[in-house]
């Protein structure tokens, strides 16, 4: 049954202002790209790889050609010089980390974000896997300086029901709109009811079809759902993703991201981004996307820890993709995720930008991707190269450090394009791994495989073996451009890190 609740929470940020302020700019993609280059001076940008393996400028798949800058930044030294021995270094070399890729990559979240006014639309009692659920429809309303810039996050909490403890929550990076996973149905009573009253209206609008119906007593307008239906099943034969958080006493968080911020370029003057600008174009450090998408999983977890169900200690992050890329950003700045799931993230993501296989640093940098960053990573697709960007993947991934972040990716025969380069990724997991340890972590490890630090040399474990023994973790599934084959191995691998079993 589904109920509508007027609960409004305020969490996260300053309250929003009144002001005069201007029309927001309405540009094209093409022209807010145009206007960032024409900040920065850039007349020209490299082009980015051609996907088209037989087309001109095609990538690169050569790995004799992959490492033209085959020195990547040092994570374990500061800026001064001196080597990170200890965990109070270590928080200042993470600082120095997180300045550049504010500075230079990701951009810098404002100050001064307006509050988000959780509301709680509905509450659906359904059944998810054969196991009774609880769906709790939210929406996140930020009130913009005008209202065409109010943002409204669209968000689906799911929890099993009859647990009698507090249970980790995932929040998943979703494509789409987000509604109810499995709305329940009417009883066969409340069908009856539902279809006298449509034949009612139907005959009042249209008199001549209480003849129809007559002659049809049997046809409903409103026919009753299947007594059963075969259990949905992934590619791999395991069951939904959601169907095996719910069964492994989890629960889960829909959250689509776009609703914060919209995944082109002409919306950097709408979303969260232009709601702060007050809809005018971004300055070359602003924020990109993924800073944006990871703002609105924060303000998520900010919800969540208020509700009584939930370990808010331990609440992770999930995304394939874009949204891979989006959830590894997310788990590096806001240390309150406990663990994040990244999922065939490639540039941008687990990826590093020197390396010179599939995707290109120039494929971000144009008109294509180059929202999800700040404008100043326009640089580095002309006239600055991969090889000055301060700071490279693998300190991203180091960013996440304690805490279980697990890099998941599938094979190119099903899909999972050579275009993001596992190898590279794999490297930039093994480059992550000192300060995993530093801080009282394992890196990557099992199934009788143990990577050293070298990223130069150490090639990544073959399909579908995981290396699971750490709270730094790897696996390439044998699976397309999705985690869902690695989804059961994400969460037996958390439940034995934080000592979790289904209560019974």
């Amino acid at each position: 049954m589904k109920t509508a609740l007027a609960l409004v929470l305020l969490v996260g940020g300053a309250s929003a202002h009144a002001a005069d302020v201007p029309a927001p700019v309405t540009f094209t993609t093409e022209q807010d790209h145009q206007n960032m280059m024409d900040q920065l001076h850039i007349k020209a940008l490299r082009p980015g790889a051609n996907g088209d393996e037989k087309a001109p400028g095609h990538a690169n798949y050569d790995e004799a050609l992959a490492n033209p800058y085959p020195n990547w930044p040092t994570l374990m030294t500061l800026k001064g010089g001196q080597p990170v021995t200890t965990e109070a270094q270590w928080r200042k070399r993470r600082a120095e980390i997180k300045e550049d890729f504010d500075r230079e990559v990701l951009g810098r979240v404002p100050a001064g974000i307006p509050k988000v006014q959780w509301q709680v639309l509905g509450v659906d009692h359904e059944r998810l896997g054969g196991r009774a659920v609880t769906a709790t429809r939210l929406n996140g309303h930020v009130p913009g300086s005008i209202t065409a810039l109010d943002i409204n996050i669209r968000a689906t909490l799911v929890t099993p029901d009859n647990m009698p403890a507090p249970m980790p929550v995932l929040i998943m990076f979703s494509y789409g709109g987000i509604t109810y996973p499995a709305p329940s149905q009417p009883t066969l009573d409340e069908l009856d009811r539902i279809n006298n009253a449509l034949k009612a209206a139907a005959i009042k609008e249209a008199p001549s079809l209480k003849t129809v119906f007559d002659a049809h007593p049997g046809f409903v307008v409103k026919p009753a759902p299947p007594f059963f239906t075969f259990p949905e099943r992934n590619a791999d034969g395991d069951p939904p993703n959601q169907d095996q958080l719910i069964a492994a006493g989890w629960g889960f968080v829909t959250l689509d991201p776009t609703s914060a911020q919209p995944d082109n370029g002409a919306g950097l003057t709408r979303g969260i981004i232009g709601l702060v600008n007050k809809g005018q174009p971004r300055k070359p450090d602003d924020w990109g996307a993924l800073k944006a998408w990871g703002w609105s999983a924060s303000r998520v977890l900010d919800y969540l820890e208020t509700r009584p169900e939930v370990d808010s200690k331990h609440v992770g992050i999930d995304g394939v993709s874009r949204y891979g890329k989006a959830a590894l950003v997310t788990a590096a700045y806001d240390e309150r995720f406990a663990m994040v799931l990244v999922g065939s993230s490639g540039e941008g993501g687990a990826k590093p930008h020197r390396r010179d296989w599939g995707e290109k640093v120039e494929n971000l940098t144009g008109s294509g991707g180059y929202h999800w960053v700040a404008g100043n990573f326009l640089k580095y697709g002309g006239p600055l190269t991969p090889g000055d960007i301060p700071v490279d993947a693998h300190e991203l991934i180091a960013l996440c450090a304690p805490r279980l972040t697990f890099i998941s990716y599938g094979v190119p025969e099903k899909g999972d394009a050579k275009w993001l380069d596992h190898q590279g990724s794999f490297m930039a997991a093994v480059a992550a791994q000192p300060a995993f340890r530093l801080t009282g972590a394992k890196g990557l490890g099992g199934e009788g495989i143990h990577p050293s630090d070298d990223y130069h040399t150490e090639k990544m474990p073959g399909v579908n073996v995981g290396l699971l023994d750490g709270q730094l973790a790897w696996r390439q599934h044998d699976g397309g451009h999705t985690d869902a084959p690695n989804m059961k191995w994400f969460i037996q691998w958390v439940d034995r890190n934080i000592g979790y079993t289904v209560p019974k």
